[in-house]
């Protein structure tokens, strides 16, 4: 018989070398029935038996909820309802708004505003049987009225014990005739990538749905807020689904389904669950305080890179590089600087810089903790009362943003380049040029290669230069004469402090060949 070839994956296969194959394992691979050889393989293809126990056991204590908001219909108050779809819907609109505008100028009013509602579904849990419910925020988010349904048809209508937005977490009560079945959280820092997983929810509006899957990551960061650590999971996640459970294979919650990333809006394998560690701490605040009471720091931070690693004699990347420090806040009167390295947070160590504020915002308010940073190339040991966030953004928000200080030195400046950049003192005109506040300090740049690594690195027209390598710097020649005295030291990159025109501050490392 003639050979064929045939196609499988990067190369062809001929197909008589195929029934070799096969006829091998009829016979037995090293002395082993086939059966024994492939078994490993059937089993992880086959996955559990069956997950109906589980989902019998857990499902009843997984809810539907219906929030319904209550908005103005501003359309409605200057259109009647009219026929849509018809030739006549702009003729019929620019009356009408005509008509409207003549109202307001004396002539006969308007309609009153109507009222519409709006509604959603989303996917809820129970974790108390006396009515303690849990959510994401956004299901709930501006409701004027929430409804929980259960499995057996039952209505409630729910209260918002707390919400955070932080962590997209709600808790609701409601007052049922007897105990509720309900459900109880699991460690979630124990799932492992390829562990079974259960999600189940409402997606679509189509009532209680079951899906499987397995962990396909872990500490996963979506940007969608500052606790990002997300379990990512293949079992089926769509719109209804937010705010219902992932269980493991236990039937424990090990996180609450909150997001998926899709560009049809649909499942396509990638959903994210906000894991239990994250949110259990925020659930007991809001049940006990009825808002959260996070800890505060009070600094501003960034990455390390192995630029800026080298740059502050570090070894490796590590750690959450302070970029600013509140005024207000306890890291101050602790002293804690620019440019330290925070390593350590009351014992934890702080391997990135989204590490620690999951650490410092789980830690007690009022704690004296000590906080470990590296400065000069040395550990430093800082004891710091902690305070509380929420008081923290209160501050923040009331804080006068208006310029200190007196005007800008009149008259021109020197204007020098280097690394891709030019930059002059700040004078009065580059003040108003750029938008930088009366005493303001530093360096400004006033121009940037944009093939420059500091183009590379969002270095804009404007920003000031600050310190170079923790050294202030004051005017053009200071920050040429700091570059040349590092390329001298052997140094292969330069830590820059920048500042934009609204004064935001970071760190940015550049190379200096």
């Amino acid at each position: 018989m003639p050979c064929v070839d045939v196609v499988r994956g990067r190369g062809v296969v001929r197909a008589a070398r195929l029934r070799l194959f096969a006829a091998s394992l009829a016979m037995g691979v090293a002395g082993l029935p086939v059966g024994s050889f492939l078994a490993p393989v059937a089993a992880f293809a086959k996955g559990p038996d069956s997950l109906a126990d589980l989902a019998a056991q857990v499902s009843d204590a997984v809810v539907n909820i219906a929030a319904s908001q209550t908005v103005e219909d501003k359309r409605s108050a200057a259109i009647p309802n009219l026929p849509q779809g018809t030739p006549f819907d702009d003729l019929f609109e620019d009356f009408f708004k005509r008509r409207q505008q003549q109202g307001d100028n004396g002539a006969a009013p308007s309609p009153a505003p109507r009222q519409r509602k709006s509604s959603s579904l989303g996917s809820g849990f129970v974790i108390d049987g006396s009515g303690i419910i849990v959510t994401n925020n956004h299901v709930i988010e501006g409701a004027n009225d929430i409804e929980v349904i259960f499995t057996d048809g039952q209505k409630l209508k729910a209260e918002v014990v707390g919400k955070d937005t932080k962590v997209d977490v709600a808790v609701l009560r409601v007052k049922p005739e007897k105990p509720l079945k309900s459900v109880k959280f699991g460690d979630s820092d124990k799932m492992r990538v390829g562990d079974w997983v259960l999600a189940v929810g409402n997606p679509f509006g189509l009532g209680g749905t079951v899906t499987a899957g397995i962990v396909s990551a872990r500490n996963r960061n979506i940007e969608s807020g500052p606790y990002d650590s997300y379990i990512q999971t293949d079992a089926s996640i769509n719109k209804g689904n937010s705010g219902g459970p992932l269980f493991n294979m236990d039937g424990d919650v090990i996180g609450i389904n909150t997001a998926i990333l899709s560009p049809t809006g649909g499942s396509v394998g990638i959903g994210f669950a906000n894991p239990a560690t994250t949110v259990l701490p925020v659930i007991d605040q809001l049940r006990e305080f009825g808002e959260t009471r996070r800890g505060w720091l009070g600094v501003r931070i960034q990455n390390v890179d192995d630029q800026t690693a080298e740059s502050l004699d570090l070894g490796k990347p590590r750690g959450a590089l302070v970029a600013g420090v509140d005024d207000a806040g306890p890291a101050k009167p602790a002293g804690v600087k620019n440019g330290d390295v925070i390593v350590k947070f009351d014992g934890k160590d702080v391997k990135t810089s989204t590490d620690l504020p999951k650490i410092v915002a789980q830690t007690a308010v009022g704690k004296d903790v000590v906080v470990t940073v590296i400065r000069g190339g040395k550990e430093v040991e800082l004891k710091v009362k902690l305070g509380r966030l929420e008081e923290g953004e209160k501050l923040a928000a009331l804080e006068d943003k208006g310029g200190k200080g007196g005007p800008a030195a009149p008259g021109k400046s020197v204007v020098e380049a280097a690394l891709g950049m030019e930059f002059a003192a700040l004078t009065a005109d580059s003040r108003k040029q750029y938008g930088i506040k009366d005493g303001a300090e530093g360096v400004v740049i006033t121009r940037v290669d944009p093939n420059s690594q500091a183009a590379d690195k969002r270095v804009n027209a404007g920003d000031r230069i600050l310190e170079i390598n923790q050294e202030a710097m004051a005017t053009p020649a200071d920050v040429t004469k700091k570059l040349k005295a590092l390329k001298d030291q052997g140094r292969k990159s330069a830590l820059l402090f920048v500042a934009s025109p609204d004064d935001n501050k970071r760190f940015v490392p550049l190379p200096l060949e």
